[in-house]
């Protein structure tokens, strides 16, 4: 009976002791993260809470809103630049798709295979990304220049046709295109490389032995080994070109003839220039939903296809 008095008191005194050790631990470990979890709730949610509740206000002033329900939305579809800011943002989408994410998967193949300067390219491919997208904007403002611009400059030197660029309503969203995916390849690029990178080398040994061809290997070999990261920066992709906005608003203002506007310029001009802060959160809304649910039902399916 002695050696059971002595021995439960222990017992306990020892859960106890772990019991107020493992506490502290957790007051540790939240008091570590209560600064971040602070910065991200007034920066980040709610900014977004306010904006969902501004939607549904009429307001010319952030202090100042009054509840007018669905208004804001309905202001938004009698407005004639809603639907052209939404055409030209699902069609700068398409085009960024079909140019922006085919060239980066074929350079990062090109300079995977390559054997010399690996170094000296993969830089030069970056460098894009390492300029100021206001300045690569005004650069390529600069080479659309209908008149002393560099490309038009080119062309008479080749005595080739001129083109307006970015001032004719044919051509201007495609050459916001071009400057948005020379823009952003090199990032991809090196996405793509480093999934190349760690496919093992036995399968390419394999497909040659078999006789398959460049294509054949980058077909049967590559483009499988690579398929989660293809997916997951198509995803990115089209979140990203849905909210395109530095390059219409530095090179086109929207024009010629709305041709380039786009929902995120459409958002700004409703928000700075109109000061109707409720029609453009409105606008953000509806963008969120639309954005949200895409990646909702992409990731489901993709999970399914996995």
């Amino acid at each position: 009976m002695a050696v059971l008095t002595t021995t439960v008191p222990r017992l306990e005194t020892g859960r106890g002791t772990r019991s107020v050790r493992r506490i502290k631990d957790n007051l540790t470990a939240y008091a570590f993260l209560a600064g971040g979890l602070i910065c991200f709730g007034l920066f980040s949610w709610y900014p977004a809470v306010r904006a969902l509740m501004l939607a549904f206000q009429q307001s010319n002033s952030v202090d100042e809103a009054t509840w007018v329900g669905l208004d804001n939305f309905r202001l938004l579809f009698e407005d004639p630049e809603f639907g052209a800011a939404w055409r030209n943002t699902f069609a700068f989408t398409a085009l960024a798709l079909v140019i922006g994410f085919a060239v980066p998967f074929a350079l990062a193949v090109l300079l995977n295979e390559l054997r010399h300067a690996k170094t000296f390219f993969r830089i030069a491919v970056y460098l894009p990304v390492m300029i100021p997208p206001v300045v690569t904007a005004l650069l390529w403002k600069w080479f659309y220049d209908p008149g002393p611009g560099l490309f038009n400059e080119v062309l008479r030197f080749l005595h080739l046709p001129t083109s307006n660029w970015t001032n004719s309503t044919s051509t201007a969203l495609v050459s916001l295109v071009l400057v948005a995916t020379w823009a952003n390849l090199g990032g991809t690029v090196l996405i793509y490389l480093a999934a190349l990178q760690g496919i093992p080398g036995e399968l390419y040994e394999a497909a040659e032995l078999d006789g398959a061809s460049l294509w054949q290997r980058i077909r049967h070999v590559t483009i499988p080994q690579t398929r989660f990261v293809m997916l997951m920066l198509l995803l990115l992709q089209i979140v990203a070109t849905m909210q395109v906005f530095t390059e219409p608003y530095i090179m086109t203002g929207g024009g010629p003839e709305d041709a380039t506007i786009t929902v995120l310029y459409l958002i700004y001009k409703y928000a700075f220039v109109y000061l109707d802060y409720g029609s453009a959160c409105a606008l953000s809304a509806m963008l969120l939903v639309l954005l949200g649910a895409f990646s909702a039902v992409y990731l489901r399916l993709t999970r399914e296809s996995t």
